[in-house]
This record gives C-alpha cells, structure tokens and sequence, in this order.
C-alpha cells in the first residue's frame, strides 16, 4: 500500500484532517497503516542529495564508535548499559545506514528508525559534550527526524502536534478568541486579591511581550495570572500579543520544518506589530530553543538572532531580583531541602545555568545541587516530545530512573523545574516510582515570597 487514509507523506493542513486523524484513538490505525507505508526512494535518495550538509556527512565519518559517548546518554545508563543504547551505536545504525544505503531502505527499516529517533533520543545534546570528536548525535537526531517525516514514518501524536502548529500556530486547538478569553478570564479572576493587575493585550512599545506555552491557557491558566501579578509587583510594562503568542514547537519535534517555520513566523509577526524592546519567554525549555536558537534560522535572518532580544523566564526573574524590581522577605525563604532541576534547552542549549544558581540562592536557604549538574545535568526524560508519545511510554518510564536516582541523592523532597516538559516528566516521575516528591514552577512560589511594594494594594484572601 503506497499511503494510508492516516498514515501518508501528506501533512496535516486543515481543522477536518485534524479531526479526522483524532478519530483513530492512539493510533490504533495509524500504526497499522505504517507497517504497510511504501517509502519513496527516489525523494528520500533526492532529500539527501540535497539537505546532507558537510557537517553531518563529517560528523558521520568521523565517528570512530569509541563509545566514550556511552555514559552520556541516560538510555544507555537506564537500561543496564545496553551497547544499542550507545548513542554512536544509534546514530549509525540509523541515519549512518540510510546514508549508506543512498535512501534504498524498506518499511521495516524507516520504521526502526523512527522508533530509536523518538524512543531512544530526547535530542538533549548532552552526548555532545563528552564526544572527542564534538560530534553532535542529538543534532543528527533532528535531521533524520525530518528525514522520517517527510516519509510519512513519524509517531501519531507528533504529526497530530505539527498539524496543530499548522492549523492553530499552538501545539494544541486554541483559537485566538480562546486565548484572549483566558486572559480576560485571569485577569477577572486575579483583581479582587490585586487591585489595579492587569493582562495588557495588544501594546504597542511595550518594554516586555510575554509569549506562553499553549499548556498554560488550555490546561493551567493561573499560570498566566501567576506571570502577570510578578509582572505587576515588578512594575513593569508589558503585553501579550492577541496572535503569535504560543513559543512552543511540537513542529520541530516531529522534524516538521515547514510547520516549525509557520510557528515561529507568527511570533516574530507579532513582535514586528507590536514593536517592543524585548520578549519574555514563559518557564519552558524547548519554546525557548524553538523561538530563540533555532527559530532565526528556519525564518531566514542571517544572523541567527530573533528580532529583539529574548530572556527565557529564568532570565527576567533573576534580572528582576538583581535590580530590586522583585525583592524576597528573607522570613518567607524556602525552609526546606530544594534542589534544581536543570532543563536540556536553556540550560546546556543556551548557557543559562548561573542565572538560575542565582535565583536559588535568594530563594532557598537550603538547596541541594544534583550530581552531575548544570550543562552536565542529565534529560529529565520525557524531552523531544517523549512525554506525549504513547507507543514509547515504557520507554520513557525506564529512562527516568537516571532523574529519579539524581532526586533522591540529594534528599530534597521539593524539585524546582521552570520548564513544561521537565514539569511533565517529573509529575510522571512521582507517579510511577513514588519517591515522595513535589515539583513546582518558580512563579507560585515566588508569589509566595516576594515583598509587595508600599504603593501597590494586596488584598489577603
């Protein structure tokens, strides 16, 4: 069978697809469809030809499988030290073959590789660091994910996320009558405790926009009223756009790159609109890497910078501390053992690790670090969109004995993550092994601690 009613090379472009497609419950279908999915050789053999740069050709002729990457991985460390589960083992055995084999590979062999590329690799990069040879697998990852994609051979949920991305410019079906509801709705919900708060919609020259993660209005909305009231004890001037403001990227998970330039288009537009002097990204990782560190380039700018200058939430909050604009009462610090979970994409991506020592030390009299930590901290374990892939749960749920282990090392029993997908993961984490552990964001447990400035009026609930 050439292609199927749900598994085929044609995106998702349209709200009757998508419903169509959601009508096959996990997948069910779908999977069958894909064991039987013809690939198309000559325009895989042709998409090589074309997007196979010098660096991954080098990167794969390089590799001399020392296997020294092997430690790097939280796969290989999870599954009793595998050798399939080194990460030079996984990327040759994959995207080294496809190359090899000039894209003259079979059903059964794109479908092996779909299940390593999203079952066995987060693109967390970290095998980067201790590769000799600065070899990246995470990077390859990603490319043979496109390479995956534009077959038809990606997991249900991911082309779900992407055909959400092209239909909705969110990860999920928020309209933007929706978004600006929830808003309203915050805002309603938060001005009797604060008088005065407000959700700015549309400023223009505003000094902040604050773009969120489509979880937040669909699934935690007292997320944005939390964002909101730190905003307004910090005095500052900001919006939310009414358009282009969902920062995520299920499109560059699933190696989507049309629908992953659609996505981060649509911030960029609204920050040409409304023309601020910078952006605020909310507490997520890969929102931050899609729209800051990849985003530039999928848009065409040159100099691989988004239109203004972006802090990832970790960034404005130990801004906001340095400055005064946010200031601690020392009696409500936290009491208790903490430690710090260390997200992939703004901390070993993007060299954010000091900005969050910073925040701890004003808000923990106790925190405990994790072994290894900062840019050597390992994957939570649900990165790349592993959370939300049902075929690779168990998968998932192994991998996270690495975190687990991390956790109970130090004996904190409170995990601070400023990241969704490392939130996610974490709550999971709790749910499968009961370590007795919580987790939480920065912004409710700021709300909790910071000094309310003398002109501003708090009502105790």
């Amino acid at each position: 069978m050439p292609e199927g009613t749900f598994c085929n090379r044609k995106p998702i472009d349209t709200k009757d697809e998508l419903s169509a497609f959601m009508t096959d419950k996990g997948g069910a279908q779908y999977y069958k469809e894909m064991a039987s999915l013809e690939v198309d050789v000559p325009a895989l053999k042709a998409e090589l030809k074309r997007s196979l740069k010098s660096r991954l050709k080098t990167w794969l002729n390089t590799c001399q499988g020392c296997g020294l990457c092997a430690d790097s991985c939280f796969f290989y460390l999870a599954n009793d030290k595998d050798p399939k589960q080194v990460p030079s083992y996984k990327i040759q055995s994959t995207l080294g073959e496809l190359v090899h084999r000039k894209g003259k590979v079979d059903t059964a062999f794109m479908m092996h590789c779909m299940d390593v590329a999203w079952g066995q690799c987060t693109c967390c990069n970290r095998c980067a660091l201790y590769c000799p040879m600065g070899i990246d697998m995470g990077v390859m990852f990603s490319y043979l994910r496109g390479l995956l994609y534009s077959q038809g051979f990606v997991p249900w949920e991911m082309k779900i996320g992407s055909g959400m991305h092209r239909v909705y410019r969110a990860q999920m079906d928020i309209t933007t009558e929706d978004w600006v509801d929830t808003c309203e709705w915050m805002e309603e919900e938060t001005e009797e405790e604060w008088p005065g708060l407000s959700i700015p919609m549309d400023q223009e020259n505003a000094d902040i926009i604050y773009t969120v993660n489509a979880r937040e209005p669909k699934h935690y909305p007292e997320d944005l009223a939390d964002a909101a009231t730190l905003f307004h004890l910090a005095g500052e001037s900001w919006t939310v756009p009414s358009e282009g403001w969902e920062e995520t990227s299920l499109a560059m998970f699933a190696g989507d790159w049309e629908a992953a330039k659609l996505q981060v288009q649509s911030v960029y537009s609204a920050i040409d609109r409304l023309k601020p002097k910078r952006m605020v990204v909310t507490e997520c990782g890969h929102a931050y890497r899609a729209t800051v560190i990849e985003g530039p380039y999928w848009a065409g700018i040159k100099d691989g910078k988004p239109p203004v200058e972006t802090l990832h939430y970790v960034e404005w909050v130990a801004e906001a501390l340095r400055t005064g604009k946010l200031k601690i009462d020392p009696a409500k610090r936290i009491k208790e053992p903490v430690t710090y979970h260390d997200s992939c994409n703004y901390i070993r991506n993007a060299g954010l690790a000091s900005a969050a020592r910073y925040i701890m030390a004003q808000i923990a009299e106790d925190f405990r670090e994790m072994t290894p930590t900062r840019e050597h901290n390992f994957c939570c374990g649900g990165g790349g969109g592993l959370n939300g892939i049902g075929r690779y749960r168990q998968e998932r749920n192994t991998g996270m004995k690495v975190k687990r282990d991390q956790i109970l090392a130090t004996g904190a029993k409170l995990v601070i993550t400023p990241c969704h997908n490392c939130w996610d993961a974490i709550r999971d984490l709790e749910e499968v092994y009961k370590i007795g552990i919580r987790w939480s964001f920065l912004k409710p447990l700021l709300i909790k601690m910071v000094v309310v400035p003398e002109h501003l009026t708090h009502v105790e609930e």
